[in-house]
């Protein structure tokens, strides 16, 4: 299958060829300034690549200009594609949203919840159990490592759950025993969901995580390049940071995936390029099917990027205001209230290095920024959209 979208020139998409020109020269300026070595941007509308575009060095340590088809780490945008692929088991009638997780990994048959008292932890018995709808829309009570500094927070590194030389059945296992942060479903918060997840579609399946990507997913898209892994042959399309960030100066340890991955993270493990990225947001934005090929039913994509919070509370404040959490996705509820443009029905998600997308069904609208720039991801995610929102003329 090509690995290429049809393209358009920006005016017969609807979109303005000169307020996409500003775009390319404020990366352009970020670039030369020195605040990230390079990007890849792609913006497509109604199934047609309007913009896709090249920017700076490969890698800051090199001279090699940045090519469009550049590989990237993509961090938590794994979540996504991990959560389409439960979805399809799902559609198989592998399981039910509100089963209990642990109908399928034992382990968490009886969760307890941690009780903090300043460096002091206990636990009690959780209320019910983790279900996968919970996992899904990140209100399981997992946390992540990083998120926090109690004594739960530690327990997460001690145990060392974040160790790239396990499975995904190990690491699930670990974090069966450790406390959760909260009761199942009375908080979102972000957290390693999605890497239990993709251990229950192995199980589902019968697949190693990545096996059933490849043959369900990437295959059928044509995801050339989307992996746990990037082979030898291409180690020499694999976007660096700088070492060290240089707005805040701190040391930048990207993740090593010039070899093949044991822990396969569901939540954040994936490469990919622009491309491989546009075309699976294409195939969402069409409800499930590209180039004849039908990954998911409509209405699965419906319930996807519907709100699945209603009222259970964000107080890690990571969702913008008029959001909620979907499916794998955040979803925007109000046209107002988040400092940035969009549609009511917008889906999205981004990653640990900058990189970022989003899904704007009523403009039949979608973008991908691929950036490796962790310390200044807030900036370019919001400055990306609110460029390209500006291109929009009818």
């Amino acid at each position: 299958m090509t690995t290429t979208l049809p393209t358009a020139k920006p005016e017969d998409v609807g979109l303005s060829a000169p307020a996409l020109a500003r775009l390319a020269r404020a990366l352009e300026e970020r670039v030369a300034a020195g605040h990230i070595p390079g990007a890849v941007a792609l913006v497509a509308r109604h199934g047609k690549v309007a913009f896709h575009q090249a920017f700076g060095r490969l890698d800051p340590a090199a001279d090699t200009p940045m090519p469009p088809d550049a590989i990237f780490r993509i961090y938590s945008m794994t979540k996504p594609i991990v959560s389409v692929a439960a979805m399809m088991l799902w559609e198989e009638g592998r399981f039910l949203l509100s089963d209990p997780i642990a109908k399928y990994l034992p382990a968490f048959a009886a969760p307890r919840i941690a009780v903090i008292s300043g460096d002091t932890m206990g636990w009690t018995d959780a209320d019910r159990p983790i279900t996968v709808q919970d996992l899904m829309r990140h209100t399981s009570g997992l946390t992540y490592e990083f998120r926090g500094d109690t004594p739960l927070h530690r327990a997460y590194a001690e145990a060392r759950v974040a160790r790239l030389r396990q499975t995904n059945a190990e690491h699930a296992e670990t974090l069966a025993k450790l406390p959760l942060l909260h009761q199942p479903g009375t908080q979102w918060e972000y957290s390693r969901s999605t890497d239990v997840l993709g251990r229950l579609v192995e199980v589902w399946s019968g697949q190693t995580l990545g096996a059933f990507l490849a043959e369900r997913i990437v295959g059928p898209l044509g995801m050339a390049d989307a992996a746990f892994s990037v082979s030898d042959a291409h180690h020499n399309r694999i976007a660096e940071p700088f070492a060290h960030d240089p707005e805040s100066g701190m040391e930048v340890a990207p993740l090593n995936i010039r070899r093949p991955a044991v822990f396969e993270s569901g939540g954040g493990g994936m490469v990919a390029t622009a491309m491989d990225y546009a075309r699976f947001m294409q195939m969402l934005l069409n409800g499930g099917i590209f180039g004849g090929t039908r990954l998911l039913g409509r209405k699965t994509i419906e319930l996807m990027a519907s709100d699945h919070l209603g009222d259970i509370p964000d107080e890690s404040g990571m969702l913008p205001p008029g959001h909620g959490f979907g499916l794998g996705f955040a979803v925007r509820l109000k046209a107002g209230l988040a400092p940035f443009p969009g549609s009511v029905g917008n889906y999205y998600w981004g990653g640990a290095a900058g990189t970022t997308f989003w899904i704007d069904p009523a403009e039949r609208l979608t973008a991908a920024l691929m950036i490796q720039a962790p310390g200044q991801r807030e900036f370019y995610r919001v400055m990306f959209r609110d460029l390209v929102y500006a291109a929009v003329t009818d």
